[in-house]
């Protein structure tokens, strides 16, 4: 080999241009070298399209599949704001490239001023038209479609849109009767009013039965009396009611003759229509926030403000004007759990909103990782891409496979809710409960694990994804704490089973039908093609949450024959329904989503889903130790298992830019990162 293009010769060349700048004799064999290798080139972008290879299935049709509805909504929504200068265009990386993003070196009041003024304009595009005035299932899907793409932009716009429609909004909706709906909701639609939801107090969130707020009933003026008795009965975190809610709907224990009669919501005003807070009630900041600074949360006292009879919303139980109490549902329990419906719409619109949240993170990702280079496998090799190291792939793929999925079971519970029936209150309450606590966990997983993969310029607010994770770290315990969701799934479970038990009658509803049927039998050594097989994931997933639903309810039952309350039995049992509540959870997603896959038809779209499903799978058995603790595999299956992950790994990366490229998202709302990042860091572009 000649030496002067050896790895010694490159750095006796490099020697050499340094003692040139120093103005130093070179040795003639250095110059040499020198002359001959020329200026050390940099580094230049290619996008990842350059690269990889043309789609093996058209992106359109996984697209379908994972927006699952109003994709031309959704378009015209995201066209909607990146056409506006109130959505803070930046062009970025050379060209004619551009990105939206609130501007997050704000001030926590200027951030609250720019999304009302962005929802202004959102309201005269006419965005939220027949968002509570129009009766349909289409309508209502089209409004969930419309604020999951508004989440992609931010998540205080969303959450502000949210609290006004979903919470206020729906609570007169579905709470209130025809003297609430004729004057409120037209009004709610078009902001003459700006609606707030006050639920949570200081003192009590998640166990809403303790609020400590009272509206009394004066029989003689008809009017309730709601008076703040303590500082712990103070209203918390009520999203709109810092600066601009000139309404709430107030929770509160209801007494009508020295009698509690339990939660009732009630409409109360708390500002003039100039903005002032009306008198007997005091409202406090809860100041600034690791994440959703553009949302004016604040604190409510109400020191005996009266509110007209009228202001109950009666829909369930109302009171007459000589203070009687009458109710359409005779049963406390069932009462309280009408009251709480309007949380299970934001229960599905958070859970949805962060798989959307999910798929921006791991588009950045990918596409960084097929554009960024680090090492080299020998001194002349050109340096790698990120995602050709099967390690990055590790850490991104399984990611892509469980957004994938659970876009599908995001589908499955929308679509569920806006056809939903009385008899369905149950079984909503419960999918929406496990749901929920679910895709936001992952969420925040799939944020750090792309943030990390993305290096340092993760860090960088410009390039979303950190800024994020703040941003949505409050999706775990707002619209109630995960961990208690995903104890009332399980508890859920456990009374469907002793249900079946008592009636002697086979299992209907909630995917547990399984029940019904002989234990599956897991073969004994698992090869690929048995691993990839629906039937094996199906059944191992099912073996798994009918044998944990068994000896949670067999633990529960030792509890109780020693003396202890339900409640109680069911509190020491924990781990159990911790591992219950995810079995039933990682089942439903699974199901859910091979019910999607058959509809596809043969051909390399299905063989992809294949892939992805099959990841899932060995992903979360790969993850949990349920599978080895309680003997569902031995522990070379679930070695198998792991090798398997691999494998997948390795063929699902040919399509990994395919798959990010269907989500759908505009690249307006990605970022610098995902594209040219070299020129969006250049010192022509100046300091950001």
């Amino acid at each position: 080999m000649d030496p002067a293009v050896s790895p010694a010769g490159r750095r006796a060349a490099a020697i050499a241009r340094h003692l040139a700048a120093g103005a130093l004799p070179v040795p003639p064999p250095l110059a040499a070298a020198a002359a001959l290798l020329g200026p050390s080139p940099c580094l230049s972008y290619a996008p990842p399209e350059s690269a990889e290879n043309a789609p093996a299935f058209p992106p359109t049709e996984l697209r379908a599949l994972l927006d699952g509805h109003h994709l031309m909504e959704r378009d015209w929504v995201f066209r909607v704001m990146e056409e506006s200068q109130l959505f803070c265009p930046r062009q970025r990386g050379g060209g004619s490239r551009v990105f939206v993003a609130p501007d997050y070196n704000d001030g926590k009041e200027a951030q609250r001023e720019a999304t009302m003024r962005r929802i202004a304009h959102l309201a005269q595009r006419g965005v939220f038209r027949g968002w509570l005035t129009e009766p349909g299932a289409e309508v209502e899907l089209r409004k969930l479609a419309l604020l999951e793409c508004l989440g992609v932009y931010d998540h205080s716009l969303a959450i502000k849109i949210g609290v006004h429609f979903f919470l206020w909004g729906s609570a007169i909706k579905f709470l209130g009767t025809k003297r609430h709906h004729d004057k409120w909701l037209l009004a709610t639609e078009n902001y003459d009013v700006k609606g707030c939801f006050a639920m949570t107090e200081l003192g009590h969130g998640s166990n809403v039965r303790g609020i400590e707020t009272i509206a009394t009933y004066d029989s003689k003026a008809r009017e309730f009396i709601i008076n703040t008795p303590c500082e712990s009965a103070q209203k918390y975190w009520i999203g709109g009611a810092a600066n601009h809610a000139t309404h709430t709907i107030v929770f509160s224990q209801l007494h009508i003759n020295g009698k509690s009669e339990g939660v009732h919501a009630f409409l109360a005003q708390i500002r003039d229509e100039d903005g002032n807070v009306l008198p007997d009630i005091h409202i406090a900041d809860c100041g600034h926030k690791i994440g959703l600074n553009g949302v004016d949360n604040g604190r409510i006292w109400f020191q005996n403000i009266r509110v007209p009879r009228e202001n109950l919303l009666n829909f369930v139980a109302d009171v007459l004007p000589n203070g009687q109490y009458v109710s359409v549902i005779d049963d406390p329990d069932q009462r309280f759990a009408a009251f709480l419906s309007p949380l299970t719409l934001g229960r599905v619109n958070i859970a949805v909103n962060s798989v959307y949240i999910s798929k921006v993170g791991l588009a950045i990702a990918v596409r960084y990782g097929l554009s960024r280079r680090a090492f080299s496998l020998t001194p002349d090799d050109p340096e790698m891409l990120l995602l050709d190291y099967p390690s990055h792939q590790r850490r991104l793929l399984p990611l892509l496979a469980k957004v994938c999925l659970m876009s599908s079971a995001g589908n499955f519970m929308k679509k569920m809710y806006v056809k939903r029936t009385p008899e369905m209150s149950k079984a909503i309450h419960i999918y929406s409960s496990a749901l929920k606590a679910t895709l936001t966990w992952q969420n925040m997983i799939t944020l750090q694990e792309c943030r990390e993969a993305c290096g340092g310029q993760g860090l960088k607010t410009e390039n979303r994804i950190g800024i994020f994770k703040a941003e949505f770290d409050v999706q775990s315990t707002f619209e109630g704490d995960n961990n208690v969701l995903m104890q009332q799934v399980s508890k859920a479970l456990y009374a469907e089973f002793l249900a079946a038990q008592k009636k002697k009658k086979p299992f209907k509803g909630l995917g547990l039908e399984h029940l019904n049927g002989q234990n599956p039998v897991i073969p004994d050594k698992l090869t690929s093609s048995i691993l990839r097989s629906s039937k094996f994931q199906m059944d191992l997933y099912c073996l798994r949450e009918r044998d944990l639903l068994k000896q949670f309810t067999e633990e529960v039952s030792l509890h109780l024959a020693q003396g202890k309350s339900r409640e109680k039995a069911l509190m020491l049992s924990y781990q159990l329904a911790e591992d219950l509540a995810r079995a039933f959870t990682e089942r439903t997603i699974l199901q859910i989503f091979l019910a999607d896959e058959m509809n596809v038809p043969s051909g390399s779209l299905k063989e992809v889903l294949l892939l992805l499903r099959s990841l899932y799978v060995m992903v979360s058995i790969d993850e949990s130790v349920s599978f080895l603790r309680y003997g569902y595999l031995s522990r070379d299956n679930v070695a198998s298992v792991r090798n398997e992950v691999l494998k997948l790994c390795s063929e699902l990366k040919p399509h990994a830019l395919a798959v990010v490229s269907s989500f759908g998202i505009p690249d307006a709302f990605l970022s610098p990162l995902a594209f040219d990042w070299i020129e969006a860091n250049a010192l022509s572009t100046g300091s950001h």
